[in-house]
């Protein structure tokens, strides 16, 4: 009878720390789809539109902490040829320029903030493999809106505007 009891206050107390602990773990802030609302390089001073003046993208972060990104200009002209491969050097050269799809893993701190990812695959074949922490990526959250803010290894600074999709 004692030991059944010892045992009961043992799993009663587990679940007590279970669920106080659950209680207090932070959101995931970054969690779920957002659409791009705006993406300006140098804001302060050239103020340049690399995805058109009304860019179009996904940002998706899902629960098993993966993550998804395409951004494009819609303003890319369609190719002549209708086979994905059969494209000319003009019209390759456009599409890579005005658009980028990349995929991988993220993290969030102990407050549900974004904290880093890594690249495992992007059209932009040298981005596969990097990491980036908050030191080079920033995603604010405000509400619905979500500001990203990095530097490329050049210099240009990127601010892109995201909006949570409802």
């Amino acid at each position: 009878m004692i030991q059944g009891l010892r045992r009961s206050l043992l799993v009663a107390s587990a679940l007590a720390v279970l669920f106080a602990s659950a209680a207090t773990a932070a959101e995931n802030k970054i969690l779920g789809s957002w659409r791009v609302v705006s993406a300006v390089a140098n804001p302060e001073t050239d103020n340049i539109l690399p995805y058109g003046p009304k860019p179009q993208g996904m940002l998706v972060f899902a629960p098993d902490m993966h993550y998804i990104a395409v951004l494009h200009d819609p303003r890319i002209p369609r190719f002549g040829s209708d086979a994905r491969g059969g494209g000319t050097a003009e019209e390759n050269a456009a599409a890579m320029a005005g658009a980028i799809g990349f995929y991988g893993t993220y993290t969030v701190d102990e407050n549900g903030e974004f904290s880093g990812n890594t690249v495992e695959g992007s059209t932009f074949p040298n981005w596969i493999g990097s990491a980036r922490t908050t030191e080079q990526l920033r995603l604010t959250v405000d509400g619905d809106r979500m500001r990203e803010t990095f530097t490329r290894p050049g210099g240009l600074r990127i601010v892109i505007e995201w909006e949570r999709v409802r």
